[in-house]
């Protein structure tokens, strides 16, 4: 999953604590060259600045990468979603908007169809300690359940879901499990575990304990010595089926 604010790559820490890791033209090139599965763009800065995704930056991707690209970021209307998909995206990712205008959802979907759809699920601790969906990057509460707002976007018409730990975002101490499993088994639609990944097992976890579909995934690539063709390799030799 690669972040983007003012058009450069960024890792942050549960939301916060930005870091500059590159240009995004740069880093999907070596993604593709190792074969990820999917890149997934989230403009991060687009809603606070309440403008649409940098339309560039996928435009400069799709150009030299092949694999399925998903975007999103500050997408609030059909226009905004077209745009998307016409620079280069396959799927649009929402968020903000989905919790604003849940009937969003469902006009996206009967528009641009049901696969193309990806709503996105920020969550975390709230001060009563139960998980709590939160948008405007973890700043903004909901009143959801990361459990219930999964089946109700699955009701709109979601074709997948994006599921982050904001507590475990870019901590690299391993999945939230727990929740993953909670919702993955709440939904028949694809979830895809997101925020914490720190080593290859990580990645096996997430799919064999969590049940998730996939796994997102930043920190990992970014600062160790793993990479998306060891990651690939290790689940395979766990018994997952990936592509090589």
């Amino acid at each position: 999953m690669l972040l983007l604010k003012e058009g450069r790559m960024i890792k942050t820490k549960q939301f916060h604590s930005f870091r500059d890791v590159g240009n995004p033209k740069t880093v999907a090139k070596v993604y593709n060259a190792q074969k990820a599965d999917e890149l997934i763009f989230l403009d991060i800065s687009a809603t606070d600045e309440k403008r649409g995704f940098l339309l560039e930056v996928i435009r400069s991707v799709a150009e030299e990468c092949l694999i399925p690209i998903t975007a999103g970021g500050g997408v609030r209307n059909m226009e905004q979603a077209r745009e998307l998909l016409q620079s280069g995206a396959d799927k649009v990712s929402i968020n903000t908007a989905a919790i604003e205008d849940p009937s969003f959802i469902k006009k996206l979907s009967e528009k641009f169809g049901k696969s193309t759809v990806v709503v996105s699920i920020d969550y975390k601790k709230n001060d009563n300690g139960q998980n709590e969906v939160f948008v405007c990057r973890g700043k903004k509460s909901t009143g959801f359940d990361p459990v219930s707002w999964a089946r109700k976007v699955e009701e709109l018409g979601a074709g997948e879901i994006l599921l982050t730990s904001i507590d475990k975002e870019g901590m690299m101490m391993g999945y939230d499990l727990e929740t993953i499993k909670l919702v993955s088994e709440a939904v028949s639609i694809p979830v895809i575990a997101s925020g914490g990944a720190g080593t290859v097992q990580d990645l096996v976890d997430s799919i064999e304990i969590g049940r998730a579909s996939a796994v997102a995934a930043a920190s990992i690539f970014h600062f160790t010595d793993q990479s998306i063709i060891k990651g690939h390799s290790f689940m395979r030799s766990a018994g997952l089926s990936v592509r090589i």
